[in-house]
């Protein structure tokens, strides 16, 4: 009973085993499309010799897409009318619609590092960022399904994600004086959890993932167009030319897919589940594309595949552990 005399609402309910593994398979999946968009990212900022110009390309095609398809769908103009709702009755702070500023963060250092470092470096650097970040997240209860306890079964699961990267990696982890500049994937990787979070709080309260997803992108273009001015500012226009083939342009379209998937199943998952899902995604990814489009630095060895098999593995550690259930906001 509560100090009002009328019956406290039921504690909500861990989400069931179908829907999590469930989650993990479409975040898995969304972790492969991302292996794909950094590929992409990284050659378009080394075709325009500007790494925040191909971010600004990537965010302002995928922006254009959703401003043409959320309107069109009723289900997602619905959403539109929720969010706004959402905002001025208080359900939804301002602050929690901001996490396109880490999805820009992210593009932007794919366009302005892969090329010196590699995807693998990269991986190893937003990976590290990443399971750290996704479980103070998840304790600290940003995410649409509350707090979540810092268990030894999904701390090892972190853990052994790093190591299976590293792994997978370390015959290329190249010259040490990289490490200063992979600094950027690296708080990448921290932003990438809180943006989960908070994306998926903007799809609690609209009801559409692509919603959220709308809001992603148009915070994270505009973050990106002020960066940009600046940029332009200070070293002049890009050098490099717009590139006529059209795969350059499917970055922005990717990122649709991955923000729209992680902002639907992180309630079901938890942020660090849904991040270390993603990052096996992204390993097996690497691994395909160093396969069926191989470069002149892309030559997967046996401790590659070993470690991408290692990343699946501890997925499944922390896909394993009990759920908790969601935590209700005691009143004030």
């Amino acid at each position: 009973m509560t100090a009002a005399g009328t019956t406290a609402p039921p504690a909500p309910q861990a989400p069931s085993a179908t829907r999590r593994i469930a989650g993990v398979g479409l975040a898995t999946a969304s972790g492969v499309a991302v292996a794909v968009q950094s590929r992409i990212s990284g050659e378009l900022g080394v075709r325009l010799a500007d790494g925040i110009a191909a971010a600004v390309v990537s965010f302002g095609v995928g922006l254009l897409v959703l401003l043409v398809l959320v309107p069109a769908t009723p289900g997602e103009r619905r959403g539109l009318v929720a969010l706004r709702a959402a905002l001025a009755g208080g359900a939804l702070r301002p602050w929690q619609c901001l996490g396109g500023v880490c999805g820009a963060f992210l593009v932007a250092a794919q366009g302005l590092t892969i090329g010196a470092l590699g995807v693998a470096v990269f991986t190893v650097a937003v990976v590290a960022g990443q399971s750290g970040s996704s479980l103070a997240v998840d304790r600290a209860g940003i995410g649409p399904n509350g707090r979540q306890p810092v268990t030894a079964q999904r701390l090892a699961g972190a853990a052994l994600t790093v190591v299976a990267v590293l792994l997978a990696v370390g015959d290329r982890l190249g010259d040490p004086g990289t490490l200063g500049l992979a600094l950027l994937p690296l708080l990448a990787g921290v932003a990438i959890a809180w943006q989960q979070a908070v994306n998926g709080r903007v799809r609690a309260a609209s009801g559409s993932a692509l919603t959220a997803t709308l809001v992603n992108f148009s915070v994270g273009t505009a973050a990106l167009l002020a960066t940009f001015a600046v940029d332009v500012a200070v070293r002049g226009w890009p050098a490099g030319d717009l590139p006529s083939e059209p795969w350059f342009y499917l970055g922005g379209p990717i990122g649709i897919v991955f923000i729209a998937i992680a902002a639907a199943v992180v309630r079901f998952t938890g942020v660090l589940l849904l991040g270390l899902a993603s990052i096996a995604g992204q390993i097996v990814g690497a691994v395909l594309l160093d396969l069926l489009l191989p470069t002149a630095a892309s030559r997967p060895s046996g401790t590659t595949l070993l470690g991408a098999a290692l990343t699946m593995v501890a997925v499944g550690v922390a896909a394993l552990a009990p759920a908790a259930p969601r935590r209700p906001h005691r009143p004030t």
